[in-house]
């Protein structure tokens, strides 16, 4: 550390001091996430008398044997009770599935995540698997590393910038703790949180990673978080079959997608009273689905690893996935608090394995174990729903330790992504709970600002175009005059024929070539009357200068021009001036 600079300024602006925030953070993530999963048993034990009552298979509570499996209509109404109103008074964002919140914080509001959600999330959550409700842990653990790295930040004051930064370390750290994934967690803090896999920041929240898995595994061990036996692939052509499987199971994503955001508007719309009250109530409905289907209670690893081991039929693995998606979208629609990623993992292994049983049958001796499909389809499921295939990628193969399905798996996961970009468009699981509000993530406020206004209102008069059959010397003189390094060029019949640069020209006359600028001429990115400023913006990104021609959309004339600082100006109207 330089001589006589103080602690804070150095921990704020250099490089070192950000290495130090990330470890300290990656360690608070680490026992965060140790605590939080004490909790999540402590309760699980408390509410239903066993370690993970969805292996239990519908046993009565030990602790009060004569009200058999009925004890499930109780346990969610006793913790809606609990968590309902400690969440209304204290920590509203600690409701729901966690993600969402954390990348709002990060786009919107520079990292600020208030210190109370620590603790709230912790304690909500916990409750919500505890006492059955369907939702995973990834959610909660990332909203508490979040809030740890967002309350450091603040407290020495680091630039928005920076506190982002710690934000996703806070998120790779609990990640890693919680799932024993040290690889998996930079890459979902990148991939989903930051959106970005800038040098500075990923060495940060890789440090953070390794340093909440040290502390992960002193107290868990280091082993993968699911114990598997290792699977193989038969044939080479079971890839095509991984393709549909990607496309089957990205689908599935899909239709979680959809269904999670359908009945949490069925939920809103239904219910009338105060909302600290309505997590009870619905635990009433929660409880009639768990004495139905106990399988659905908590997070589920137990029943998703049977159902790889292939100790289910194939219609009951289709009552478990639709049973999991529906739980989970009651869970998250009555108030609870948890995550969608462990939901997406078991929809996938049931979907996957489904389909392995299927085409096992059809194809005996050409097909792997439909464990194998079970595997790949965890991460093309969440793939399908989260849209983050490389995270997918890492996740699975640390979750599970096999290494011999990365390159099915990787096919997979890339056509259910496509898959779900096709039906969903570019929202996801968890940037569709914020466009619902309004909030679109990928674009800054500025960008949006440009989005709503038309390439009309800062049309620019069209510069004296360049006949096809002018030669090279004149060419160049001209496009040195115009000072935008690009002008139109129009044939004898005056239609546009596309774009000449300086560049060119000057490539030709230093070649000595004989030529005019109609061969030259080149088809920029199209501007048209009715486009956007944003895509304005992105074609002259691409452009070799400083303007474009704007055409009219039905005739395909010239009608305009558009330069780089009439957008600008848009931004910020003291350019206009200039």
């Amino acid at each position: 550390m330089p001589a006589r600079q103080p602690v804070g300024v150095w921990l704020r602006e250099s490089s070192t001091g950000l290495a130090v925030l990330a470890v300290a953070i990656g360690a608070g993530a680490g026992l965060g996430a140790v605590v939080f999963r004490w909790l999540i048993t402590t309760f699980t034990h408390l509410f239903s008398g066993h370690a993970d009552y969805s292996a239990a298979g519908g046993d009565p509570h030990p602790w009060f044997p004569s009200l058999g499996p009925w004890f499930l209509l109780i346990v969610p109404v006793l913790a809606g009770l609990i968590y309902g109103p400690l969440v209304h008074k204290f920590a509203p964002e600690a409701r729901g599935h966690g993600v969402p919140e954390v990348m709002y914080a990060v786009a919107e509001r520079g990292g600020r995540i208030p210190a109370q959600v620590t603790v709230v999330k912790a304690l909500a959550s916990a409750l919500t698997i505890g006492a059955g409700g369907s939702v995973g842990r990834e959610g909660p653990i990332v909203q508490i590393g979040s809030a740890l790295g967002s309350t450091f930040g603040r407290w020495f004051r680091l630039p928005e910038g920076r506190l982002r930064v710690l934000v996703a370390c806070g998120a790779a750290g609990g990640i890693a703790a919680t799932f024993n994934a040290p690889m998996a967690g930079p890459f979902f803090a990148m991939e989903l949180i930051l959106r970005n896999f800038a040098v500075e920041s990923f060495g940060a929240v890789v440090l953070s990673s390794v340093t909440a898995s040290v502390v992960g595994r002193a107290v868990f061990g280091d082993v993968a978080f699911l114990t598997l036996p290792p699977f193989t692939l038969r044939n080479p052509i079971e890839y095509l079959l991984f393709v549909v499987l990607g496309v089957v199971v990205g689908a599935c994503g899909v239709l979680f997608t959809k269904v999670l955001y359908w009945i949490e508007d069925a939920c809103d719309w239904l219910w009338r009273g105060p909302e600290w009250l309505r997590p009870a109530v619905g635990g009433i409905v929660l409880g009639g689905l768990l004495l139905l289907l106990p399988e659905m209670y908590g997070v589920g690893y137990p029943v998703l690893q049977n159902a790889v081991e292939g100790k289910y039929v194939f219609g009951f693995l289709l009552l478990l996935l639709v049973g999991k998606i529906v739980a989970t979208s009651l869970t998250i629609g009555i108030g609870g608090s948890g995550g969608v990623f462990a939901p997406s993992l078991f929809v996938g292994a049931m979907g996957g394995t489904a389909f392995g049983i299927a085409v096992h049958a059809w194809l005996p001796s050409m097909t792997a174990s439909p464990g194998v499909y079970g595997l790949i389809g965890m991460g093309a499921a969440f793939a399908g729903a989260a849209r983050a295939p490389i995270t997918a990628v890492i996740i699975l193969f640390e979750l599970t330790g096999q290494y011999t399905i990365i390159l099915p798996l990787m096919t997979a996961i890339v056509v259910a992504t496509l898959t779900s970009k096709a039906l969903l468009g570019e929202d996801t699981i968890y940037t569709l709970k914020l466009r619902r509000r309004g909030v679109t993530i990928d674009k800054k406020p500025e960008t949006r600002r440009l989005a709503g206004t038309t390439v009309t209102e800062v049309l620019e008069p069209l510069p004296q175009p360049l006949s096809a059959d002018t030669e090279l010397r004149p060419a160049a003189r001209a496009l040195a005059l115009s000072g935008h390094g690009i002008l139109p060029v129009v044939g004898k019949d005056g239609q546009y024929c596309g774009c000449v640069t300086a560049r060119a020209v000057a490539e030709s006359l230093t070649d000595e070539r004989d030529e005019t600028v109609g061969s030259l001429a080149e088809l920029p990115p199209l501007v048209t009357e009715e486009s956007n400023l944003t895509d304005a913006l992105d074609a002259l990104t691409q452009a070799s200068g400083t303007g474009l021609p704007v055409l009219d959309k039905e005739t395909g004339n010239l009608t305009g021009w558009i330069t780089h600082q009439a957008i600008l100006a848009t931004l910020h109207p003291a350019m206009a001036a200039r």
